[in-house]
């Protein structure tokens, strides 16, 4: 056995808010925390287990005493927006090994509120592998656009094909009343929203909003006396990828590595997959993170994309919520993945529930592709 089967999701909520200058991230936090614990029918008094990432200046310690907790376990592992996947299996792996019982990961920010641009920022020269590439100026914008770049020249990708990702998260934004963008849009409408940079339209990029969440992982013995279902975790895995020291595929992703280990560990193949949550910073990561995952072939991801297939009622709907593209992307996206597929899991989808929803797989994407990124994979199924 993995020792994942020791913890279960026991309630999530996501807060509706993609607008709140009213608010910090501490309250936002807190609401959310409140949000996740009711839905699990627990209190603040069973959490023992604290995970966050990029919260305040000095993240969890700050966090914890707002909250007025004193965890037995705490982990504040920040790597990108990726992070809040990984959280779900260190609060596992902490559950497993006796270290608590429940855990509690959440996230807030107030980016758009604050006027803060994600991902338009440059490198800092502060850490050596960037004083090679600062000086040049890139982004994270830039880099993802010279990875689409890279891809449509290798392997004759289109803007057409990228541009119906972006359209199929619009469609389903349309039924989740919280996303910020829910009118409808066509390719012809991405195409010819103004390019800010080639290959990448403003629509292939990812909205920015504030935003919470929160989840609770606890022992599938606590989850017993619980209100709602659990939603079991069934597979997990974690990685890197960089410049390698050089040597770099620019159409190379972490989750190349970490979703055939997480699919291993689960014991089930790409067809047992009911609804993919991917990180959707652009339109070339969820193309990518499909072709890495082993979903099609490398190169195949354009036409993967197309007809369809992505969609609900598609092979392989993708991010039912909206995504960070039409619903919310408040810098660090990663826990909003686990939160959409535990809902769908619970057959709690509404309007965009996907239909005998019973394997659910989660892929965080955090960093720049092309540069360095994580990569972290997670396989759930429910009870």
């Amino acid at each position: 056995m993995s020792g994942l089967d020791q913890a279960v999701i026991a309630g999530v909520f996501e807060h509706p808010t993609r607008w709140a200058p009213d608010k910090t991230q501490y309250q936002l936090c807190a609401e959310a925390a409140r949000g996740a614990l009711a839905d699990a029918g627990l209190t603040i008094a069973d959490v023992d287990g604290f995970c966050t990432a990029g919260v305040g200046p000095i993240g969890i310690m700050t966090l914890a005493e707002h909250l007025n907790l004193k965890p037995r376990f705490h982990d504040s592992t920040n790597i990108g927006g990726s992070s809040f996947v990984a959280h779900v299996l260190h609060a596992a792996a902490a559950i497993a090994a006796g270290l608590c019982e429940t855990v509690l990961i959440v996230y807030a920010s107030t980016a758009a509120s604050e006027r803060f641009a994600v991902g338009t920022g440059g490198l800092s020269l502060g850490d050596a592998p960037d004083q090679f590439e600062a000086p040049f100026g890139p982004t994270v914008l830039n880099a993802y656009a010279l990875v689409a770049q890279r891809h449509m020249h290798e392997f004759g990708t289109t803007a057409e094909q990228l541009a119906e990702i972006a359209v199929t998260m619009r469609r389903h934004a349309g039924l989740n009343p919280h996303a910020k963008y829910r009118e409808p849009l066509c390719v012809a409408d991405v195409l010819a929203s103004r390019v800010v940079s080639s290959p990448l339209h403003l629509l292939d990029c990812c909205v920015i909003s504030d935003g919470a969440g929160a989840i609770v992982v606890t022992s599938a013995v606590r989850a017993r006396d619980l209100a709602k279902p659990p939603v079991r975790l069934l597979g997990g895995s974690e990685s890197l990828c960089h410049t390698a020291m050089g040597v770099r595929d620019l159409t190379d992703m972490a989750a190349k590595e970490s979703g055939p280990r997480a699919l291993a560990m689960a014991g089930v193949r790409h067809d047992d997959i009911d609804l993919c949550m991917l990180y959707d910073s652009f339109t070339i990561t969820v193309l990518m993170t499909l072709e890495n995952l082993g979903f099609c072939a490398k190169g195949e991801g354009g036409a993967f994309v197309q007809g369809g297939r992505i969609g609900l009622g598609g092979a392989l709907p993708i991010n039912t919520d909206g995504g960070g593209l039409s619903s919310n992307h408040p810098g660090m996206r990663g826990i909003f993945l686990v939160i959409e597929a535990a809902r769908q899991l619970r057959g709690e989808g509404g309007a965009r529930q996907v239909a005998d929803c019973a394997v659910a797989l989660c892929h965080g994407t955090g960093g720049m592709l092309g540069l360095r990124h994580s990569g972290v994979t997670l396989v759930l199924g429910h009870d």
